[in-house]
């Protein structure tokens, strides 16, 4: 029982992320909406679509790379909309 929990929970997790991400593309994309694009970046690392049970520094080395792009990007695609408003 609570391994299926496990999985639902861990399944809307990531399609939260993706979701996230899928919005942050629109709004930059379709709305030209920087700040917003970055935003809804920010908030899909909430959703760390990874597994979390396992400690940052026991996760795959490109987990950890992917999560740490993923920030950089949030915080390029912020400055960017800032510099630019």
């Amino acid at each position: 029982m609570v391994k299926n929990e496990t999985n639902k929970a861990q399944q809307f997790i990531k399609v939260g992320y993706a979701l996230f991400v899928i919005l942050a593309i629109y709004h930059l994309l379709i709305n030209k909406n920087v700040i917003d694009c970055a935003t809804n970046l920010g908030i899909a690392l909430i959703f760390d679509p990874f597994n979390q049970q396992v400690s940052w520094n026991n996760r795959p080395k490109w987990q950890r790379t992917w999560l740490i792009v993923h920030v950089l990007i949030v915080i390029t695609v912020l400055v960017f909309g800032l510099l630019n408003k």
